[in-house]
């Protein structure tokens, strides 16, 4: 099979406008539980067994629990135990679970809608977490989605919102329905990983715009090392087609595939800078509506992952300078019309 039947990078349909958002109480049901934290920051006070009880009781506790097990990760009442027990920055931690639990989770919601398809629905409920591992991330499960948001009183407001606005711009394709893959395996596994690069669109939906730093308000060291890995795109973009085009031909598939296709992510790697280039990139060539219709509109893919990858379907993301690469040409699918509307470049 031609690997140019491959549509990763193709634009399919993102010519044609958005139409009006509904109104915004029919797409959105959000919540902040601070249940598990608070519990955690009781039993800080006054350790005892039903101080205990009531943190394992919480909901944030439960979910967080089933997640991590899932995950082959320890979380045992043990582990948490002696967590709490040396829990030394209370004060700090209580003074940042009551500014994040003040943040206008209905203006996050709205900068997120306007990077999604009509259809798309925000279902979820934040959970701020006090925990031995520091990482944040959503999850689904029986109960629908869940972010949970690691409590690190030297995390700002601010990037406590744009974390939690990361999380729902995947929540809202996530709530997409699929359509089956009926290519071949190898192609349906690539479509499945190039759907990755919806972290990058991630990145630009909690920023809120192409000509705003998604690192705003980071601290200077995760700044520079976001524009210093931006600089990278080239010699990412080349990783990024390499490892597709050793899916497609059945050289990677399985574990292997998984392993290589992994250390993409980094802390922020390719699959985020590479896909936030793109992502930039034809938000300002074709505007915001052909962005979302792009990832949102009939050609949605069969993976999850997929209906997030808009900028892994665009052709030939471009910037006019000299030396800057794009997708080879045999991993393109052209357009209808050779040129956006109004006759604007390629950035």
């Amino acid at each position: 099979m031609r690997a140019r039947s491959l549509v990763i990078v193709a634009v399919i349909g993102c010519f044609h406008p958005v139409r009006p958002h509904p109104p915004r109480s029919d797409r959105v049901a959000l919540g902040i539980d601070t249940g598990e934290a608070d519990a955690v920051l009781a039993m800080v006070d006054a350790p005892s067994d039903a101080a205990w009880q009531r943190l394992i009781a919480t909901a944030g506790y439960h979910r967080l629990q089933v997640r991590e097990r899932a995950m082959h990760r320890a979380f045992d009442d043990a582990t948490l135990r002696a967590f709490v027990g040396s829990a030394a920055r209370a004060p700090a931690l209580r003074a940042t679970l009551a500014r994040w639990s003040a943040t206008d989770l209905d203006e996050v919601s709205g900068q997120v809608l306007a990077y999604l398809p009509r259809e798309a629905k925000l279902a979820a409920t934040v959970y701020p977490v006090i925990k031995p591992s520091s990482n944040s991330f959503v999850n689904f499960d029986d109960a629908g989605a869940a972010i949970f948001v690691f409590v690190d009183p030297d995390r700002t407001p601010q990037q406590f919102d744009n974390t939690v606005a990361h999380e729902l711009h995947h929540i809202g394709f996530a709530s997409l329905p699929a359509a089956p893959c009926d290519a071949a395996p190898e192609i349906c596994l690539a479509r499945t990983w190039a759907g990755s690069f919806g972290e990058g669109f991630a990145m630009l939906a909690a920023a809120g715009g192409p000509e705003i730093d998604p690192h705003r308000y980071s601290g200077a060291a995760d700044r520079e090392r976001w524009h210093r890995d931006v600089g990278r795109f080239d010699d990412d973009l080349a990783r990024v087609e390499a490892l597709l085009r050793d899916i497609v031909a059945g050289r990677l598939a399985g574990d292997a595939a998984t392993e290589q296709a992994m250390t993409l992510f980094g802390v922020q790697g390719p699959w985020y800078t590479v896909g936030w280039v793109m992502a930039v990139s034809v938000e300002r060539c074709f505007g915001r509506p052909a962005l979302i219709d792009g990832c949102g509109g009939r050609g949605r893919s069969s993976a999850a992952t997929t209906r997030r990858a808009c900028a892994a379907r665009v052709v030939r993301v471009r910037r006019r300078r000299a030396g800057t690469p794009i997708w080879s040409a045999r991993w393109v699918v052209r357009p209808r019309r050779a040129h956006p509307p109004g006759g604007a470049q390629y950035v």
